[in-house]
This record gives C-alpha cells, structure tokens and sequence, in this order.
C-alpha cells in the first residue's frame, strides 16, 4: 500500500513538474510577444477597409494581451507536446517512443496551418459575406476588441482542430484507436464537429457551411491515416 502510494505521489510530483515548464514557457512566450505586439498588430490591420476603434484605454492593453497569447500559444505547442512525451516515455515501448517524438513537429505545423487556413481562407469569406449584407445600410463601426474577438473565433479553433489527425494517428500507434472504431463512431464525430462549427462561427449558415466541410474533411483523413498507422503496426509487431 505504501509502495502504491509512493508511486502515485511521484507520478502526481511529476505531472506537476511539466505543467510548472509547460506554464512557464507560455509565460516567457508571452512577455516575449508582447514586445513585438504592436508590428504584429499593423500586420493584422493593414488593408483592413474600416477604422478600428476602442472604447477606453484598457482596450488597448488587451487587445495586446490577446494577441500576444496567440503567438504564445503557438510556441508552447511543441514544448507542452515534448513534457507529454516525457511524462508517458517510461510507459511506452522503445518503438512507440520514437513514433510519438516524431508527431511533435507534426502538432506545430499543423497548428500553424490550421491558424493560415481560418485567417487566410475562411475569415475573409465571412467577413466579405457580413460586411455585404449591411450594403449601405449601416455605418460600419467597429471596435478593435470586437474585431479580434471575432478574428479569434475564425482561425484560432481552426489552429487545434487541424492537430486532429496527428492525435489520431498517435491514439492509434498506442492501440487506443483502431480505423473500425473511428468508422463506427463517425456519426457521433459528424454530429460534435457540426456542433462545433456553429458554436465557433457567427449566427449565419454560410459561415457554418465554410466550417464544417473542412472539418469533416480533417476526420475523413484522420480515419486513412489510421488505417495507415494501424497496417503498419501490423507488419511491424511481429518483428519486434
């Protein structure tokens, strides 16, 4: 009894250990952004059709804050990912060992991408598609705070849900997730990734429509990657 708990202490002292690095390199991430917030602040802007404004001087301090975040989020990804790796290494086999330091890499440029395809694909559209509907209506007024949260919600999701099928292909080299499973639960998948979609997009069907296709499509790769990591698990136990 003694021995268990010992060992769970240990396990608990560990955890806490790289969530303690995993916080402090989001931390340094974000002081080191937020010097360099206001050039990634002009980047956002430039060409932006409309005036931004702010409706009181700590506005601007979050507006900051935000955006430094982001950026701190995106390089903690690949350190959070390794303390991971740490954490479960001695439970894993030697070969499962390398498979998951591989898909480290993996996670950042996906979430890289998944950030460049909500900024560069799907916001424009909706943002185009909103703006058209007031015509010459409305005024267009926008404040900066409502303006980034919107931006937010359009490419940052996008920037974890494209990590799905490296979490899936890892899953599967573990044998937590087999191709089969993935199929039989696809329906249950299709219904949280629609779910998703329209709790993340603004109240319109075409934002909702521009979301979920590539989500399902991310689910659909993630089930031949599967199948991929799974056949080659296959061929390659025996061996070990």
């Amino acid at each position: 009894m003694n021995n268990i708990n010992m060992d769970l202490v240990g396990h608990l002292e560990e955890l806490r250990k790289r969530l303690l690095i995993t916080l402090g390199t989001f931390i340094l991430l974000v002081i080191l952004a937020f010097i360099y917030v206001q050039d990634v602040y002009r980047l956002l802007v430039k060409g932006l059709p409309v005036e931004l404004a702010i409706l009181g001087p700590s506005d601007i301090l979050w507006i900051y804050l935000v955006l430094a975040s982001v950026i701190a989020i995106a390089g903690t990804i690949p350190v959070a990912a390794h303390q991971v790796w740490l954490f479960i290494k001695p439970a894993l086999r030697e070969h499962e060992r390398k498979a998951a330091l591989a898909y480290i890499p993996a996670l950042f440029l996906l979430f890289i991408a998944g950030l460049s395809f909500g900024y560069f694909v799907i916001f424009p559209m909706v943002f185009k598609f909103l703006m058209s509907l007031s015509e010459d209506m409305f005024m267009n007024f926008f404040t900066a705070e409502k303006y980034f949260m919107f931006l937010i919600h359009m490419t940052l999701p996008f920037g974890f849900l494209f990590e799905l099928p490296v979490v899936i292909m890892f899953l599967t080299s573990l044998g937590l997730l087999t191709p089969s499973l993935l199929k039989k639960v696809r329906k249950y998948a299709y219904f949280i990734l629609i779910l998703t979609a329209v709790l993340i997009t603004p109240p319109d069907l075409l934002s909702d429509i521009l979301v979920i296709i590539p989500l399902i499509f991310l689910y659909e790769c993630s089930i031949v990657l599967s199948k991929f990591v799974h056949m080659r698990k296959r061929t390659t136990q025996p061996a070990a």
